[in-house]
């Protein structure tokens, strides 16, 4: 069995080929250009590679909703060309397999929770934490959607007190995702996160808004584990400071094991590393197919 996967995200594209047990076999990566651009190469990788069934995990928001005339298009993205384009449709047209569709976010979430971190749990959460902030959520053995998908990247925020940054969100200003994605890193202390010390405000002040909705996402969906993927969080100092955030926000209130005595085990980086979103595609690819019946 051979299952296409697609990684779609606001910067690159990862389209890669893999198997039912979650190991990735070949892949490729590209710049996110203008869509019709992009999906040339898309497509160009998937005629000399076939496949049995693709699964896409996109960047949002996305429709998702099968009755909607909008399903499969991305839709209110700031993304220069990208709004309401009908990115499934395109792909649909071209390779006659069964296709996934979700949020890559929840696709990563789906992927730890088949093959990574999650394994054998009923449910999980996980925020990529990068150019942008997204939220997929797996709870009682299924994705959630509901009325669109979800949206904790734009979830508000309480200003930590030393910071006067105004918030990078074209939306909305100052919400986690505006506060603590990694541009807002860049413009708040004009440099990249890479290049600043592990030692430096800005790490405590990114776990003080990241602690925030992790707890918000504790008391709403009291999911099993809690995931914290994408670039920003290759800054390993962060994983201690915001586990000692939500610790303290809320101050003993759930006292569950996993949060009260093994914490580390409970916040944990994904186990399938930067392959996280790209695994997660290949699930959905997995399901759609064992869904089809072929």
């Amino acid at each position: 069995m051979r299952i296409g996967a697609i990684e779609a995200g606001g910067t690159k594209f990862i389209c890669g080929i893999g198997n039912e047990q979650g190991i990735i076999e070949d892949k490729i990566s590209f710049p996110t250009s203008e869509p019709e651009r992009t999906l040339e190469q898309v497509i160009s990788y998937f005629e000399h590679n076939n496949v049995d069934s693709i699964g896409i995990g996109s960047f949002g928001p996305i429709d998702i909703h099968p009755s909607s005339s909008y399903y499969g298009c991305v839709t209110t993205t700031p993304k220069p060309g990208w709004a309401n384009f009908p990115f499934l449709k395109s792909l649909k047209q071209v390779f006659d397999v069964p296709f996934g569709w979700d949020t890559d976010v929840n696709a990563a979430a789906l992927g730890e929770s088949m093959w990574g971190s999650a394994r054998g749990l009923d449910s999980c959460i996980y925020y990529t934490i990068g150019t942008g902030i997204g939220v997929g959520v797996f709870a009682e053995g299924r994705l959630v959607h509901g009325l669109v998908h979800p949206e904790g990247g734009h979830l508000l925020t309480r200003r930590h007190p030393e910071d006067r940054f105004e918030g990078n969100c074209p939306y909305h200003g100052d919400c986690l995702e505006g506060m603590a994605a990694g541009p807002a890193i860049e413009k708040r202390w004009n440099r990249k996160g890479c290049d600043i010390p592990a030692d430096h405000l800005a790490w405590s002040m990114e776990a003080y808004y990241i602690g925030q909705s992790v707890t918000a996402s504790i008391l709403m969906l009291s999911p099993k584990k809690i995931i914290l993927g994408g670039g920003v969080m290759h800054q390993k100092q962060l994983y201690p400071l915001i586990r000692k955030e939500v610790q303290s926000n809320l101050n003993g209130y759930v006292s569950a094991k996993s949060i009260v005595d093994n914490i580390d085990d409970y916040i944990v980086p994904p186990a399938l590393g930067d392959n996280a979103g790209l695994c997660g595609a290949l699930a959905l690819g997995l399901q759609t197919m064992e869904g089809s019946g072929r």
